[in-house]
């Protein structure tokens, strides 16, 4: 029941893709989670194509990537560059998509970021 198994992830995220899905209108904000990063996306499913991006790693955060302690801190930072990310393309509302992971955590703080950073998820 509390399996931290790949398999079963990606069939909750099956499940999950199976009712949320992008639109140019209302894009999805997809977030992935590694054991040290976590990466998110907004893409628009109609067209296939990537709209905006953020992640740990990403160059624009640098210094405040560095400065933040936790993995938790650097969740909500991230999201809330691709928040900034996705309102310099005109996006304003998203749907969330938790990639079969719980909302909780680094997961959740992404959402909250985001929110924060002026999109309605």
């Amino acid at each position: 029941m509390f399996s931290r198994d790949n398999k079963s992830r990606s069939r909750k995220h099956v499940r999950v893709r199976k009712k949320v899905s992008g639109t140019a209108e209302r894009p999805r904000l997809c977030v992935y989670r590694s054991l040290s990063n976590i990466y998110a996306q907004v893409i628009d499913d109609t067209s296939g194509v990537t709209l905006a991006e953020a992640s740990t790693l990403s160059k624009e955060l640098g210094e405040e990537i560095k400065a933040a302690k936790g993995k938790v801190s650097k969740s909500k930072i991230v999201g809330k560059l691709v928040a900034k990310k996705a309102q310099e393309k005109g996006i304003k509302t998203v749907v969330f998509d938790r990639g079969g992971l719980r909302y909780h955590g680094r997961i959740q703080a992404v959402a909250e970021g985001a929110r924060e950073g002026g999109l309605k998820v």
